[in-house]
C-alpha cells in the first residue's frame, strides 16, 4: 500500500486535530474554533471523520491529515510525512528507479486478476457451471446480484485455468504469482481452484486482489479456499465487500461485520449494503482502523454456534485494544474492558437465531434483520448472557461461577454509570441483591500491594504519581513523547526558561517543573541535566546543560532540539510555546491519572476509598486549572513572567 494511504488508514484525523483544537461532536462531524486565524466567536472549523478531511468555513482553508499538520507546524510535505509515518508505525522507503517498475508489475497483476474474474464468470454460465449457478440461486441470489459481485465458477479440471492463460501469453510464474496455480514438491504446477464457486475479492479501492472459493463437492476440503498470500493479496488487511459497502457505512453511520462472503452478498441484495466480512480470520487492529475511517458504530453478527461465540469473544479483545489506541492508552492484556469510557467507538454484538445465517434472515424477512441489529448488545451484556445460557442459575455454585467470570469484566469498566448498570443487570440475572456483588471481589481483582496510608504516601507529582524513582509508569504515547520533546527542546535552548515556567505555575497553584512531568526515563535524565546546568555558576547554562547530558542521550537531545527547530528564529515565543507544551503534557497525564484513580476507586476497600477520593478531587482541581490555561492561551506569559 502507498505509504500516504497506509498512514491515513492507521491514524484518525480527529485524534490529530484534537491535540491542538478543542473539538465538539456535532452529528457525524466535529466542530471547533479554527487554529489558523483569530476567531473565537464562531466555531466554523469542521472535521469530517468519514472522509478524513477538515475545513474552516470562515477562512476557507481545508485539506486532509497531511495539510493540517503542515499548516499547524509550518512544515513541508516531506516533514509532515516523516512525522506522521513515525506516529503510525509506517516505514518510509526511499524512492528508487525500480519503484516505477514495481508499480508497473503490480498493475500487470491487477489486470491479470480482472481477466481471471472474467474467465470464471464465463464458466459460471456454461453447462459445467450449472451446479454452481444452481447453488447461488438456491441461496437466494438473483442474477443481478451474481453479476454485480462478479461471481464465477472454476472448472473441474487440473489445467483449465493454466491452459487458458498460457494461451494468452501469460507464464506459469505470472499465474503462480497471483495464486491461480499451485506447485507440488516435484515442481509440477496445476490449477489451485477446481469445481468451486468463485468470489472475487477487492480492496477498498476496488482493485481485484484475490479469490475466495467454495467447494461444490459435498466431501471437498477445505470448504472455503482463499488465494494465498501474494504481492497484492493479504487477507489479514482486507475486509470483503468494503469496496461496495463504504458509502452505505457512511450514510448509515454503522458497519455490520459478518462471517462470510454469502452473508455480505445476501445482505447487500436484501437492502443492507453496510456489511463486510473478515473472511474467516479474527478481526485485527488493521481492519478495525480501516473501519474507523467510515464509522465508529460497529455491530458483530457472527454465527451463534459455540465456535462462532468463541470467535466473537476473541474479536472483542482485539477490537477494544485497537479502538483505544486513538488516545494512546495501553491496555492490560488480561482486561477486555479497562478504560471503556476512553473508547471513541460503539461496539456491539448481535445474537442470531439458532441455525440461521445473516443472509438467510435478511432475504427472508428484512424487518427481522433490522430488529436483530436494533437489539445488538454492548459487549459486557453479550458476555454475561452468553456465559449464562448454559448454566442452571438455580444452582448456587453456578451463580458463583458466573459472577466470578463476569465481575472482573464489570470492574474493568471505567464509567461509573455504565459499571453500576452492569452490576444491576448481573444482580437481576443471578437473583441476588446488588450489595452482595459489591461486597464480593474476585481474587484476580485484588492488588498485590496496598497503597500506603496518606501519612506514608510520597509527595504527589503534578500528575499525582509518587515522585520516587521506583514508581510504576505507563509507556509514553506518541503525543506525550512529542510534547515532552518540545518542552525539553526549549529548555535545552535556554535552560533559564525553567524559572519563568516555575513562576507561571506557582502563580496558578501548580507544582513547578520536575522530572516526574516526563513519562520516559530518557526525558527525566535530560531534565535533570538541565536542572544541574541552572544550579551551577561556572559556565553559561546552555553550555553546561550539554556537558551534563550523558553520551547515550545525545541522540534524544538532538530529537528534542529538532522538535522546536521551527522556533529557532523566534525566541520571543519560547516562553509561550514552553508553557503551552507543558500544559498539554500535564493535561494529558492528569486525564490518565483520573481514569486510573476512578478505576482503582471502583475496586477499593472501604479504608482505601477516602484516599482515592481525595486524590481524584486534587487531580480534578489541577485539570480545571490546565483547562482554563489552555483555553485562554499563553500570549501574555512572556510579559507577565519576564521576556
Amino acid at each position: 500500500m502507498d505509504p500516504v494511504e497506509e498512514i491515513k488508514n492507521r491514524l484518525d484525523i480527529v485524534d490529530i486535530v484534537s491535540e491542538t483544537v478543542n473539538l465538539r461532536k456535532t452529528g457525524k462531524n466535529y466542530t471547533g474554533f479554527c487554529p489558523f486565524h483569530d476567531n473565537k466567536r464562531t466555531p466554523a472549523f469542521v472535521v469530517f471523520p468519514e472522509t478524513g478531511t477538515w475545513r474552516c468555513f470562515s477562512c476557507n482553508e481545508g485539506g486532509d491529515i497531511f495539510t493540517f499538520v503542515m499548516k499547524r507546524e509550518g512544515w513541508d510535505f516531506r516533514q509532515a510525512l516523516e512525522h506522521l509515518a513515525e506516529r503510525a508505525g509506517v516505514t518510509l522507503e526511499p524512492r528508487r528507479p525500480e519503484d516505477a517498475e514495481r508499480k508497473e508489475a503490480y498493475q500487470r497483476l491487477y489486470d491479470l486478476m480482472e481477466e481471471a474474474i472474467a474467465f470464471y464468470r464465463h464458466h459460471l454460465h456454461t453447462p459445467a457451471g450449472k451446479p454452481a449457478l444452481d447453488y447461488l440461486h438456491k441461496r437466494g441470489l438473483t442474477d443481478e446480484t451474481i453479476e454485480t459481485f462478479g461471481l464465477g465458477y472454476a472448472p473441474n479440471a487440473w489445467e483449465a485455468t493454466r491452459a487458458y492463460f498460457t494461451g494468452k501469453g501469460y507464464t506459469d510464474d505470472d499465474l503462480l504469482q497471483i495464486g491461480l496455480l499451485t506447485q507440488r514438491d516435484d515442481g509440477r504446477v496445476y490449477d489451485r481452484f477446481r469445481h468451486r464457486v468463485m468470489f472475487p475479492i477487492r480492496d477498498a479501492r476496488g482493485r481485484a486482489v484475490g479469490f475466495g472459493a467454495r467447494t461444490l463437492d459435498p466431501d471437498g476440503v477445505p470448504k472455503y479456499l482463499n488465494s494465498p498470500q501474494t504481492e497484492i493479496f493479504d487477507k489479514s488487511r482486507l475486509l470483503y465487500g468494503l469496496d461496495r459497502a463504504g458509502k452505505a457505512i457512511r450514510q448509515r453511520d454503522q458497519v455490520v461485520i459478518v462471517e462470510g462472503y454469502m452473508d455480505v452478498i445476501g445482505l447487500h441484495q436484501a437492502g443492507f449494503p453496510n456489511a463486510v466480512s473478515p473472511m474467516g480470520v479474527a478481526l485485527n487492529e488493521g481492519q478495525l482502523r480501516t473501519l474507523k475511517r467510515y464509522t465508529r458504530h460497529m455491530v458483530l453478527a457472527l454465527d451463534p454456534d459455540p465456535a462462532g461465540i468463541r470467535a466473537t469473544l476473541r474479536s472483542m479483545s482485539v477490537a477494544r485494544e485497537a479502538l483505544s489506541e486513538a488516545d494512546g492508552f495501553h491496555f492490560d492484556p488480561r482486561g477486555l474492558l479497562r478504560q471503556e469510557s476512553r473508547l471513541k467507538a460503539d461496539l456491539r454484538v448481535a445474537l442470531l437465531p439458532e441455525g440461521q445465517d445473516p443472509d438467510e434472515i435478511a432475504l427472508a424477512d428484512p424487518e427481522a434483520w433490522e430488529r436483530i441489529l436494533a437489539a445488538a448488545q454492548p459487549i459486557v451484556l453479550f458476555i454475561m448472557h452468553t456465559l449464562a445460557a448454559d448454566r442452571d442459575l438455580d444452582d448456587p455454585k453456578a451463580k458463583a461461577d458466573l459472577a466470578e467470570q463476569v465481575l472482573p469484566l464489570i470492574y474493568e469498566v471505567a464509567n461509573p454509570i455504565e459499571r453500576k448498570t452492569y452490576l444491576q443487570k448481573l444482580a437481576a440475572l443471578l437473583r441476588v441483591d446488588e450489595d452482595t456483588l459489591l461486597a464480593w471481589k474476585p481474587p484476580t481483582r485484588r492488588r498485590p500491594r496496598r497503597p500506603a496510608r496518606p501519612s506514608q504516601q510520597p509527595s504527589p507529582s503534578p500528575t499525582g504519581r509518587p515522585t520516587n524513582a521506583s514508581a510504576t509508569r505507563p509507556a509514553a504515547s506518541p503525543l506525550l513523547t512529542r510534547l515532552a520533546q518540545e518542552v525539553l527542546g526549549l529548555l535545552l535552548r535556554d535552560p533559564l526558561l525553567r524559572f519563568r515556567a516555575d513562576r507561571y505555575l506557582r502563580a496558578r497553584g501548580l507544582a513547578p517543573l520536575q522530572a516526574a512531568d516526563f513519562p520516559a526515563e530518557a526525558h527525566r535524565l535530560l531534565f535533570q541535566a538541565i536542572v544541574q546546568a541552572t544550579e551551577q555558576a561556572e559556565k553559561p547554562p546552555g553550555d553546561a546543560a550539554i556537558l551534563h547530558i550523558p553520551p547515550a542521550l545525545h541522540a534524544e537531545a538532538d530529537r528534542c532540539l529538532a522538535a522546536t527547530a521551527r522556533l529557532l528564529k523566534a525566541p520571543a515565543r519560547w516562553v509561550e510555546a514552553l508553557l503551552h507544551a507543558l500544559a498539554r503534557l500535564r493535561h494529558e497525564q492528569v486525564k490518565r491519572e483520573l481514569s486510573e484513580l476512578r478505576f482503582l476507586l471502583a475496586s477499593a476497600e472501604a479504608d482505601e476509598a477516602d484516599l482515592y477520593q481525595r486524590r481524584i478531587l486534587e487531580a480534578t482541581r489541577r485539570r480545571a486549572i490546565l483547562d482554563k490555561a489552555l483555553k485562554e492561551g499563553f500570549y501574555d506569559a512572556p510579559r507577565a513572567f519576564g521576556k
